[in-house]
């Protein structure tokens, strides 16, 4: 989900408790009949819920609303070494030349030997085959057919991933060229945009994809 909408959705999984129409058109910088709307439709869409908030005095109760949590049970390979990883992204922002290429070393490391010992389909590609393994460990991807566009609408490390996105995003990054070559992929045309769209991040498996093939003499694409 993207646009206004996907923001709000993004704003009330943020939020430490549940919020007022007024207090979410405050933060997103909507009016608070387009935040009723949006919302509304959050509920409808079962994204989120609504509740009556305590009476106080005169008057309705304002309503409440809260995202709903529909996300998985953490993987236990990503769950027991979350806070490690965030405990080393920090040092290696604050002490390495070269946090980014360091965590990228290391996911990709870790990616192949996620895949070393895991069944592959034989009718799976390398691509799907990597999806799979990012369902496994709680990303929540969205895939294209050919599986070349993944949106990821889970993070396993959101906090860490906020706080040191050169290196979280960095080691995703890793992990999926270590799972993709593990599994006979090409590695190198991959991309992750970290926060691409609200509440997701846009993970590219074939660049090449996204080239606009022209013949000689065709204008540049806008």
């Amino acid at each position: 989900m993207s646009g206004p909408r996907g923001a709000v959705l993004e704003r009330l999984q943020r939020s430490s408790g549940p919020m007022t129409i007024a207090g979410l058109a405050a933060e997103t910088g909507v009016h608070p009949n387009t935040a009723r709307e949006h919302l509304d439709a959050l509920v409808a869409r079962g994204l989120a819920t609504r509740e009556r908030a305590a009476a106080t005095g005169r008057g309705r109760p304002a309503w409440r609303y809260s995202a709903v949590d529909d996300r998985p049970e953490p993987d236990p390979r990503v769950r027991d070494y979350a806070g490690l990883a965030t405990a080393l992204a920090g040092h290696l922002a604050r002490t390495s030349p070269n946090p980014a290429g360091e965590g990228l070393a290391a996911g990709w490391a870790w990616g192949r030997s996620l895949t070393a010992d895991r069944p592959s389909p034989p009718a799976a590609s390398p691509r799907h085959q990597v999806v799979a393994l990012l369902e496994e460990l709680g990303f929540a991807p969205e895939a294209d057919p050919a599986a070349t566009t993944v949106a990821l609408r889970r993070c396993p490390l959101l906090d860490a991933a906020r706080e040191h996105p050169q290196v979280i995003c960095q080691v995703h990054l890793g992990i999926v060229r270590g799972a993709l070559e593990q599994h006979g992929g090409d590695p190198e045309p991959t991309d992750l945009l970290p926060f691409a769209e609200p509440g997701a991040c846009r993970l590219h498996l074939d660049t090449r994809s996204l080239a606009v093939e022209r013949t000689p003499g065709d204008p540049p694409t806008p």
